[in-house]
């Protein structure tokens, strides 16, 4: 995982627990290195776990029940799918609020196989009402987000990517539940998801080459959808590109099909690109399963080119 995104929460969670005794960290024994400076200057509030996933949910309802902002942070496989019943029951049932901040996305740990792949977070945690779900790309988005929802009462997901997108967003931008324009176009949009905005960036000039004036949308926030800037974009371009990090069902692209559907009179094209319906049995860096699943701007040009 980036280190960039790592320090930004370490320092996220150092930053706001010095201002609010209510905030408490419980991790599943990763990170605990750089959350030292958290546990010294915030004592009582930081609990290594270990990899007891269900457990550590389970007392972040805990503390939550009692009136404290719990943060449970591990990778996103053991927490979201391996401990999801205690998610569903423990706050989903409940109505309790919390704070899963996890590592390693979809694949970024491609050196370890697909048993530390979550290719279906998305999905399963837009099943429970009242879920907020987060996907930011870059260390200022997690920051400021974070501090927007901590302490709202609600199951909130942070999904912290590998690596960074590189686009630099100004602060007044950073808004949740709101995406955000990166550029203006006529006769495309693509929504790019985390960190292959970077992916959609560098696409532009090919596909300007073939005469394609992409719109570029970037959702920091999933779940709840920013619909009126998705619809007002597709009304205008008529054709739309998904590029993200999560399996065939379930994900932002399911979501803007269902969008869609509720418009009336809306004639759009649509395509996508994600991880499909299969795991990724092969070992490989970050970078090696984006080129072999297609996230990649020679293959944005391919299914614009292929009748998108």
């Amino acid at each position: 995982m980036s280190n960039l995104m790592r320090q930004a929460f370490a320092d996220t969670m150092l930053e706001i627990g010095q201002k609010d005794d209510n905030l408490a960290v419980l991790i599943g024994d990763i990170s605990h290195f750089i959350l030292q400076p958290f546990a010294e200057k915030c004592p009582g509030r930081f609990y290594n776990i270990g990899i007891c996933e269900q457990t550590i949910v389970n007392m972040a309802a805990g503390l939550s029940k009692v009136g404290f902002h719990p943060v449970v942070h591990t990778i996103s496989p053991f927490i979201i799918e391996r401990a999801f019943e205690q998610i569903k029951i423990d706050f989903g049932y409940q109505k309790l609020g919390v704070n899963l901040v996890t590592v390693g996305s979809a694949f970024d740990y491609g050196a370890l196989g697909c048993t530390h792949h979550c290719y279906d977070d998305f999905a399963l945690l837009k099943n429970i009402p009242g879920m907020e779900i987060i996907f930011p790309g870059s260390p200022i988005e997690f920051n400021l987000l974070f501090k927007q929802r901590y302490d709202n009462g609600l199951p909130t997901y942070f999904r912290l990517p590998a690596a960074t997108h590189d686009v630099n967003l100004k602060k007044e931008q950073i808004i949740f539940g709101k995406g955000i324009t990166i550029k203006t176009g006529g006769n495309l949009t693509i929504i790019a998801i985390g960190s292959q905005l970077k992916t959609a960036m560098l696409s532009i000039a090919p596909l300007n080459d073939i005469s394609i004036d992409a719109e570029v949308i970037y959702l920091p926030t999933i779940q709840p959808l920013d619909r009126k800037l998705i619809l007002r974009s597709l009304a205008k371009t008529k054709r739309c590109l998904v590029i993200e990090e999560h399996g065939k069902y379930g994900g932002v692209y399911d979501d803007i099909l269902r969008l869609v559907a509720d418009e009336p009179g809306m004639n759009i094209r649509y395509s996508s690109i994600n991880i499909g319906d299969k795991f990724v049995h092969e070992y490989g860096s970050y970078e090696d399963h984006c080129d072999k699943l297609g996230f990649t701007p020679e293959n944005i040009v391919k299914k614009v080119k292929s009748g998108l």
